[in-house]
């Protein structure tokens, strides 16, 4: 039985509900699909890895996670793994009372409200549901999570990834468990006040001349996440903003960003500089700066951690290059509210009423005074 990515991209989509397509015995880079290995396909267009066992008479179904974040082969790894601990005679859903495991939960809150919603920031909470949520307590049973769970979770986070990056854990699985409460008469969130781990406020971290001369020269040596990395230096933009970007989206030497993926929920123009432009044409791909070039770019932690550890530059986050680019703007003599129309800023009070100028011409001498400041600093000089 044939199965590879392409195989998991043309599954039919149910008019209604959900169905999952069996591939047992499906071969894939050498590694064969264990008995019960499925793909479950959602109206909504959901696809995701599961496999169905039976453990002391009672049939289970375990999500693996969802696809594209989850490979066919990476799933096909995981569910052999979890069918041995079945032929063993343990239980890889942890005796779950009522058969309700918090991956179910976060199955449900993916498609119910998550993608439902068609929120701006869906793939990356996906992303980190399947990275980071489901394998510390996906398998837990809801009616089983503890506080202590979540923290034990969270602190592993913190140690690996940083404290933001446990923050946003935190404020993802509290949503999930708060949407559930309302759907559960008898689950009680263990989520409390206390469990955060920044406190101090809005970063404002601005990049200084040889912090981002030595960001930037071990950028060019890392692919596709490196080009991102200078992209969004020279765009201004957001990690996921141009990390999703499709080729769709650019005319001529114009990135329109679709309302759909933008903070502000309008469509955002940017003007791109040559420079800008040059990096786009060494990315051949739909997606320029995928891995895989055919999903968009969901995983930022690893390579960022490569250019840290490369560059000696640390204690940055990739939001820092659009806040580094803004005080750039100004100390090439571009006007505030020209940069902050750039930015994608709204304007605020009677001028926001009033002003439809689309300023696109001013942003354009922004981005190109922009990037001409970069190639000074870069290169070495001190603008």
């Amino acid at each position: 039985m044939k199965l590879n990515e392409d195989t998991v991209r043309r599954l039919p989509v149910p008019e209604t509900g959900s169905r999952v397509h069996y591939f047992t015995g499906a071969l894939l880079q050498g590694q064969r699909a264990p008995a019960g290995f499925g793909v479950r396909v959602t109206s909504k267009d959901v696809r995701s890895f599961v496999l169905n066992y039976r453990h002391r008479g009672i049939e289970r179904r375990l999500t693996i996670g969802q696809w594209p974040t989850w490979s066919a082969l990476q799933a096909v790894k995981e569910a052999r793994q979890l069918r041995q601990r079945v032929d063993r005679g343990e239980d890889p859903s942890g005796g779950r009372r009522g058969g309700t495991a918090v991956n179910d939960v976060l199955d449900k809150f993916i498609t119910d409200h998550v993608q439902a919603r068609k929120q701006r920031t869906a793939a990356e909470s996906v992303a980190i549901i399947d990275r980071i949520i489901r394998p510390a307590i996906g398998k837990i049973g809801i009616a089983d999570i503890r506080r202590s769970d979540v923290m034990a979770m969270l602190d592993r986070v913190e140690r690996e990834r940083g404290a933001s990056s446990a923050d946003r854990t935190l404020g993802l699985i509290r949503k999930a468990f708060n949407w559930w409460s309302l759907r559960d008469d008898h689950f009680v969130s263990p989520i409390v006040r206390g469990m955060t781990r920044v406190t101090n406020g809005a970063r404002d971290r601005v990049l200084e001349d040889d912090e981002l001369r030595k960001i930037w020269r071990t950028a060019e040596g890392l692919g596709a996440f490196g080009a991102l990395v200078r992209f969004l230096l020279l765009t201004a933009t957001r990690r996921n903003e141009a990390g999703q970007l499709n080729r769709a989206e650019i005319v001529g030497d114009v990135w329109v960003i679709p309302a759909a993926r933008y903070k502000t929920g309008t469509d955002h123009v940017v003007p791109l500089s040559a420079a800008a432009q040059a990096i786009l044409e060494q990315q051949l791909s739909p997606y320029p700066f995928s891995v895989t070039g055919s999903t968009p770019l969901n995983n930022f932690t690893r390579d960022k951690n490569r250019i840290d550890e490369v560059s000696g530059v640390t204690g940055w986050r990739l939001h820092d290059l659009r806040r580094s680019a803004r005080s750039l703007m100004s100390r090439a003599g571009i006007q505030p509210h020209i940069a902050e129309q750039a930015l994608g800023h709204r304007i605020r009070g009677v001028a926001g009423v009033y002003d439809r100028h689309s300023y696109e011409p001013e942003k354009r001498r922004a981005f190109e005074a922009l990037a001409a400041l970069v190639a000074q600093i870069v290169g070495g000089g001190h603008g």
